[in-house]
C-alpha cells in the first residue's frame, strides 16, 4: 500500500450496490431471494474495482454486515463509527448502505459522531452486476470524497451520481433512477467529477463535533412515529399509535404542516403529554413555529421532512420533552 495515500475504513450493510443479479440485465430480482448470489462483501467490491486502491489505503470493517433498519442499529451503528473514526491510522469512513432510507442513516450519524473526519454514505440504484451500473462509479468517488481534506469538517454528506449531498438536506426523489439523490431546498454541496472534487458551500447547521447529541450516553431512543394526513384519513390511528408505544409522533402535515383531520386528535394528545411534530408531506419548504397551521404546544420542523424529523425528534427526546426546548433543536439542527 502507498504510505501517502490517506487511509479510508470501508463498511458495508444491506442493500443494491454489494448486489449481484443473475445476469447483467437483471435490474429487478437482484436479491439472494431471486438471483441465489448473496452480497458482495467490501474485499469483494474493491477486488472487482482494483482503482480504488490507487485512492486510498482500505482499512477493512471484518466484522461483517451492518444493519440500519431501526433507530437500534443505527445507535449501534453511530458508536461503531465514533468508535472508528477516534482512531489515528483512520482518516475517514465510507458506508455503503440501501438507497431506501439512506437519507436517515446519513442524518442520524451527522447527529451523533463527534469527529470532523470525512464520512460518506453511498449507495447506488442499480446492482453491482448490472449492465451500466451505478455501483462502480459511485464507490469510487465515495472513496475519492472520504480521502479528499476539503470534505473535512462537513458533516456526514451522501456521494451518488456524482454529485455531494449534505446528509440534513438530501432526499431520494425516484424509485429507479440514478439522479434520485436531491438536496431539493438548498442544492448539492459539490461535485465528484473526473477531474477533482469540488465543494462550492458547506452546511451551517450543527452537525457531528458541534452536536449536542453523545450516542455513548443513548442507550435507547423513544419511539416515533410517522403519520401522513390525506383526504379520507382516520384521526383515530394517531392514539393508536400512542397506545402501541410510540412517545413521540411526526406529521407529515398537509400544505405548510397543517394536521387536517388529525387536528383535535392531536391537540388532545399533546395535552396528555404525547409530543407532536408538525412536518410537510409537500417536500420542499419550511414548516413554521407561527401563523395559521401552527398549534401550542407542539413542535414545527423547519425544512426537514418527516423522516428525517422523526430522527432528530427521537434523539432531542433523550434529552428533554418541554417542547419550547425541542423546538430549540429544529431550529439549530
Amino acid at each position: 500500500m502507498a504510505a501517502s495515500l490517506r487511509r479510508i475504513c470501508l463498511m458495508r450493510g444491506p442493500g443494491t450496490l454489494p448486489s449481484q443479479g443473475r445476469d447483467r440485465m437483471d435490474l429487478t430480482h437482484y436479491n439472494v431471494k431471486f438471483s441465489g448470489k448473496g452480497l458482495l462483501s467490501t474485499r469483494e467490491m474493491v477486488e472487482a474495482i482494483p482503482e480504488i486502491n490507487d485512492i486510498a489505503n482500505i482499512v477493512y470493517d471484518d466484522e461483517g454486515q451492518n444493519d440500519q433498519g431501526t433507530h437500534e442499529h443505527l445507535r449501534l451503528l453511530s458508536r461503531k463509527m465514533n468508535a472508528i473514526l477516534t482512531r489515528p491510522d483512520i482518516d475517514g469512513v465510507v458506508y455503503v448502505q440501501g438507497t431506501n432510507t439512506l437519507e436517515e442513516t446519513a442524518y442520524f450519524l451527522n447527529l451523533t459522531v463527534r469527529s470532523d473526519k470525512p464520512l460518506v454514505i453511498v449507495g447506488a440504484q442499480r446492482p453491482f452486476t448490472g449492465l451500466s451500473t451505478d455501483a462502480h462509479l459511485n464507490l469510487v468517488n465515495a472513496v475519492r470524497v472520504a480521502a479528499c481534506e476539503e470534505a473535512r469538517g462537513k458533516g456526514v454528506v451522501t456521494v451518488t451520481n456524482s454529485e455531494i449531498n449534505a446528509a440534513r438536506d438530501v432526499t431520494k426523489t425516484s424509485t429507479f433512477q440514478l439522479q434520485t439523490f436531491r438536496s431539493r431546498d438548498l442544492g448539492l454541496l459539490g461535485y465528484a467529477d473526473g477531474d477533482r472534487i469540488v465543494f462550492y458551500r458547506a452546511p451551517l447547521r450543527r452537525h457531528t463535533i458541534h452536536s449536542e447529541f453523545d450516542i455513548m450516553a443513548i442507550d435507547a431512543l423513544p419511539a416515533v412515529e410517522i403519520l401522513y394526513p390525506h383526504t379520507g384519513t382516520n384521526p383515530k390511528l394517531a392514539r393508536a399509535a400512542v397506545e402501541l408505544g410510540a412517545r413521540g409522533l411526526v406529521i407529515a402535515g398537509i400544505g405548510a404542516g397543517a394536521l387536517g383531520l388529525y387536528s383535535e386528535e392531536l391537540k388532545a394528545l399533546a395535552r396528555e403529554g404525547v409530543i407532536v411534530a408538525r412536518s410537510a408531506r409537500v417536500g420542499e419548504g419550511r414548516v413554521l413555529a407561527t401563523g395559521n397551521a401552527h398549534e401550542d404546544g407542539m413542535v414545527a420542523t423547519d425544512n426537514l421532512n418527516a423522516q428525517k424529523a422523526a430522527v432528530l425528534l427521537a434523539l432531542a427526546m433523550t434529552r428533554t420533552r418541554d417542547p419550547k426546548e425541542l423546538q430549540r433543536y429544529f431550529d439549530e439542527y
